[in-house]
């Protein structure tokens, strides 16, 4: 590795073109100055064209000026990194489960437009990829729907995100004969989600397999879509739901019981989070808290608690 002092006052004789106004801005003698020049012309070749009144770059010699320039944006790169003072400066590295990070997206974006310094990097992955991720040190935020018990690991509740049955708007899926009748879009962890929701909602049907599947895709935002063109039902966490464009192409079929999962904000514990980390950690919790994600959605509709059967609402109703 090349002397960083031979390299500054390589740098600043390349800016000055003059021996003695670069000795007297480093604080140098000119033979100090001549001497970095000489032990790096000794090891790289000649650098310099030396006339009277100024000095000429060599080929060899543009080609470590280039060098001199990337080894200082490399060196600013690395004290911002370090920095960690600035909550308005530098990296926020988050990763996280899809439909959250839908949620939290135009968030951090937003948090980048009113400050500029910052620079957000965002990546959409299943818990155990962000577990490593985050371990890894490949990111410094990350969130998870499984509490880890990873002593490596600092882990604070973040948020709670129900999962619920969608429909297509305007549609019967109030029983299971009109699930049925819809069929399931399914996604990756379609199934287990909806046998979580549906095995409470409807204790004494056959359950989510024994549907028909009319649709499949691993693109979480666009789950929604097919329902929304009635082509069929799907279970989702509510913060996917919510980042759909069209919501009132579908309806949130609402029952009892619910089934809602918490989901965990971790990071290493050994060290503290950057300034800018906690900024934003904090800022995005508050931000999810005070959408009110817990309140009943308007276009929500009961769903029956037995398959087939009127709900207790469509019986008093009937009453």
């Amino acid at each position: 590795m090349l002397n960083p002092q031979w390299l500054r006052s390589f740098s600043t004789l390349a800016e000055l073109g003059n021996f003695t106004r670069t000795a007297e801005r480093l604080d140098l003698t000119q033979a100090a100055v001549s001497q970095h020049v000489q032990r790096l012309e000794a090891q790289l070749g000649p650098l310099l064209i030396r006339r009277p009144r100024q000095i000429e770059l060599t080929p060899a010699g543009r080609a470590l000026l280039d060098y001199c320039t990337d080894v200082g944006a490399a060196d600013a790169r690395l004290h911002r990194r370090l920095s960690d003072n600035d909550p308005t400066r530098g990296e926020i590295s988050l990763i996280t489960p899809g439909s959250i990070g839908l949620a939290l997206y135009p968030h951090l974006l937003d948090l980048q437009q009113r400050h500029p310094g910052l620079s957000i990097r965002h990546r959409f992955a299943p818990d155990h990829d962000v577990l490593t991720a985050v371990l890894d040190n490949h990111f410094e935020l990350g969130l998870v729907t499984l509490k880890p018990d990873d002593p490596r690991l600092t882990v604070t509740r973040f948020a709670e995100e129900p999962l619920e049955l969608i429909a297509p708007a305007g549609v019967p899926a109030r029983t299971w004969t009109d699930l049925d009748a819809l069929g399931f879009i399914n996604h990756p962890d379609g199934h287990a989600m909806a046998s979580r929701l549906l095995t409470r909602r409807f204790p004494g049907a056959p359950g989510i397999r024994t549907l028909r599947c009319t649709g499949f895709t691993n693109q979480i935002a666009l789950i929604p879509e097919p329902v929304a063109l009635g082509l069929g039902f799907t279970v989702l966490p509510r913060y996917a739901r919510q980042a759909f464009a069209r919501p009132e192409a579908i309806q949130v079929i609402a029952g009892e019981p619910t089934v809602v999962d918490t989901l965990w904000l971790i990071h290493r514990a050994e060290w503290p989070l950057s300034a800018r980390a906690q900024h934003a950690a904090d800022e995005l919790r508050s931000r999810i808290q005070a959408a009110g994600d817990n309140a009943p959605d308007p276009r929500a509709r009961p769903a029956a608690a037995t398959p087939g059967r009127p709900s207790a609402a469509d019986t008093k109703r009937k009453n």
